[in-house]
């Protein structure tokens, strides 16, 4: 399948699952838990109270060398908006690229969903535990902060 036939499909419509497509157009599903929807909320808010320039979005679809992935949290410049905005699935990443850990998430399927992200240009991604807990990335590797947004914290409590 291609990202605009998921996006299109009725039967694919409200379903308590995040939708990504792998690089053979398999559709894999991950469902989300409450706790998950709570620290993707608090992370966009917290970016959104940060930045005042550019767009906070969540459940983005980003073009990947693995498929259409969607990243739970966005932020992405006005610039690089204006480029993407009228597209069905980012060919480049936002500049910061947020994933929120779920049970059913591997650490090994996190790290590979961040090198993703940075393949597509992506400035930082930031991987967020089960418990809160901010990691913060570029290019170089693990980040002491954020070099975009150096308040953002290392904790997401309730």
């Amino acid at each position: 399948m291609k990202w605009e036939e998921v996006c299109e499909h009725k039967q694919l419509q409200n379903l308590p699952f995040k939708i990504e497509l792998n690089k053979w157009g398999q559709i894999v599903m991950s469902p989300v838990k409450i706790k998950h929807s709570f620290y993707q909320g608090r992370i966009q808010r917290l970016l959104e109270s940060f930045l005042h320039t550019g767009e906070v979005m969540p459940e983005c679809a980003i073009d990947t060398s693995d498929g259409v992935k969607v990243a739970d949290v966005v932020w992405c410049s006005d610039t690089r908006f204006a480029q993407i905005e009228d597209q069905v699935s980012a060919s480049i990443a936002p500049e910061i690229c947020v994933e929120v850990k779920s049970s059913g998430n591997t650490f090994d399927e996190m790290e590979f969903k961040k090198s993703l992200y940075l393949e597509a240009k992506a400035i930082e991604v930031w991987l967020c535990s089960e418990q809160g807990q901010m990691k913060f990335y570029n290019e170089q590797g693990e980040l002491e902060q954020s070099l975009l947004i150096p308040e953002f914290p290392k904790q997401i409590k309730r």
